[in-house]
């Protein structure tokens, strides 16, 4: 690796690690409720599982990280409530669930109403793009632990189980659909900060890439995948769904092993992550492996239906690719490749 060749590990986020400390707590958690209620063990899966009998009810939990350093820099919060509720509902929908209610956490240095009032115009602006009540919260002032703000939330599902999405469904022929993503959403941010800032470039300026700042770029609110997906899923064609978010490509590995998820004709990344891409030297394997490159979000079904979706999803999406036998996910045309997630 030259000087120049940025990778998320160098910019202090090692996903193997991540897994490895992840391992560490699982491990721990073996008890089991007893009684209704109980947890539905899947592994893999992009949200919890609660086992309501002929329903199922989800629990997804996530934050915006990083992006929230480029909102104080900027000193613009409206958008971030957005960032933390689509990280969330989009897990949701994985699994086939209506997201249907949600929490958020604050925890700041100290309060500020100016930031809380931003903050909570993005998520009272996501919950109905998502349709999805804000049913309650907490904002923690923690000054000896937190500088400057983190903001993080939990969403509520709900489904039928004989509904459920989990992927064990997918097979050889399927179509992988890909949904446009906004942007960089709300993962890599720590990995496209460094590249900017090891180049000197503030998020106050201009790349040639891009028509405004950087800053203001990154900013960009994620998308939320939530009335459209459900709609397609209403035609009953659906087998795995995947949330395009840390770890990029290789959150297909999460769907069921034995099948090669081949992305043949992959979505055009938006120019900022050419941008990152050349400022930073960073190579197209760490590219996919750390960013949504363009597609946000992906839906496997049979190929009977994808006419039917992409009338529903329009210009929002197009078929990428098609589940084959093998392992893994990749792009045979950049020669990009992921076996283990």
């Amino acid at each position: 690796m030259t000087e120049k060749e940025w990778t998320y590990a160098k910019a202090g986020v090692d996903i193997d690690r991540k897994s490895q400390a992840i391992t560490a707590l699982v491990g721990h958690l073996k008890y089991r409720r007893t009684g209704r209620g109980r947890m539905i063990d899947l592994p893999g899966q992009f949200t919890g599982l609660v086992d309501m009998g002929d329903h199922v009810l989800t629990l997804a939990t996530d934050g915006v990280g990083t992006k929230l350093l480029v909102a104080e820099a900027l000193d613009k919060w409206d958008t971030v409530g957005i960032d933390c509720m689509a990280m969330n509902v989009n897990d949701t929908i994985c699994v086939g669930a209506e997201p249907i209610a949600f929490v958020d956490y604050i925890a700041i240095d100290e309060p500020n109403p100016q930031i809380t009032d931003r903050i909570g115009k993005g998520l009272n602006t996501a919950a109905e793009m998502a349709n999805v009540d804000l049913v309650g919260g907490e904002v923690a002032v923690l000054p000896e632990m937190v500088k400057g703000v983190d903001l993080s939330g939990t969403a509520l599902g709900f489904l039928e189980k004989d509904r459920m999405v989990t992927g064990a469904g997918v097979r050889e022929g399927d179509a992988i659909i890909g949904l446009l993503s906004s942007g960089v959403h709300s993962n890599g941010m720590t990995l496209a900060r460094k590249v900017l800032s090891s180049a000197g470039i503030s998020l106050h300026d201009d790349v040639d890439e891009l028509d405004g700042s950087v800053g203001m770029e990154l900013l960009t609110p994620t998308k939320i995948y939530v009335r459209d997906v459900l709609k397609v899923l209403e035609a009953d064609q659906v087998t795995g769904m995947v949330d395009v978010t840390g770890g990029g490509l290789k959150n297909f590995i999460r769907l069921r092993k034995g099948f090669e998820y081949r992305i043949t004709d992959p979505i055009v990344p938006q120019p900022v992550f050419r941008a990152i891409q050349r400022i930073g030297g960073v190579t197209d394997h760490e590219m996919y492996k750390t960013f949504n490159m363009g597609m946000g979000f992906a839906i496997v079904m049979r190929p009977e239906g994808v006419e039917e979706a992409l009338s529903i999803l329009k210009d929002q999406a197009k078929v990428v690719g098609e589940v084959r036998k093998g392992s893994g996910c990749g792009i045979p045309g950049i020669k990009v490749h992921y076996d283990t997630y």
